[in-house]
């Protein structure tokens, strides 16, 4: 792991001193990224960060989470590639998706990749905390997450979309 496409901050938790939840942000805006990291690591998470939807699936494989937040519009992997990768593999990650424009065309054709929230840039820091500390709240309260259709990769995907 590289400090130009990897980095992990971590302070101290504040509402669980043994074991502060983990969260990995997505973003290929430096100052994005940044910035979310900064406000969340702030507020007692261990964050790690990754420049891109590449780097993020190589560690969502190595690493575990309780929550990723990411972007969408991203080279290389998208926000929306990355969930589908994330839920072919079964891995049961509550999920934030941030983004200047949504993809809701694409979104409504793939319900069962299950995001938990969206956030619409710009956002402000407590939008950013409020919809973590609510996905979090009701992640440690709700089931393990459904699995893709088996024919998932068949569905028509909207490439078109420039977001």
């Amino acid at each position: 792991m590289t400090t130009k496409n990897l980095s992990q901050t971590s302070a101290p938790a504040q509402h669980q001193p043994n074991h502060p939840q983990r969260i990995l942000v997505v973003d290929d805006d430096d100052e994005i990224r940044r910035l979310n990291t900064v406000v969340l690591s702030g507020s007692g998470y261990k964050v790690d960060a990754a420049a891109d939807g590449s780097v993020a699936w190589d560690t969502l494989k190595h690493n575990s989470y309780d929550l990723l937040v990411t972007d969408h519009k991203m080279p290389k992997v998208t926000g929306v590639e990355l969930l589908k990768k994330l839920r072919a593999a079964r891995m049961a990650l509550p999920v934030i998706l941030v983004s200047g424009m949504m993809p809701t065309t694409e979104l409504s054709r793939h319900p069962w990749l299950q995001i938990d929230a969206t956030l619409l840039k710009p956002y402000t820091s407590d939008e950013l905390l409020a919809t973590v500390k609510k996905v979090l709240y009701v992640a440690d309260s709700t089931p393990e997450q459904a699995a893709p259709p088996s024919n998932w990769q068949d569905q028509p995907t909207a490439d078109c979309l420039l977001l």
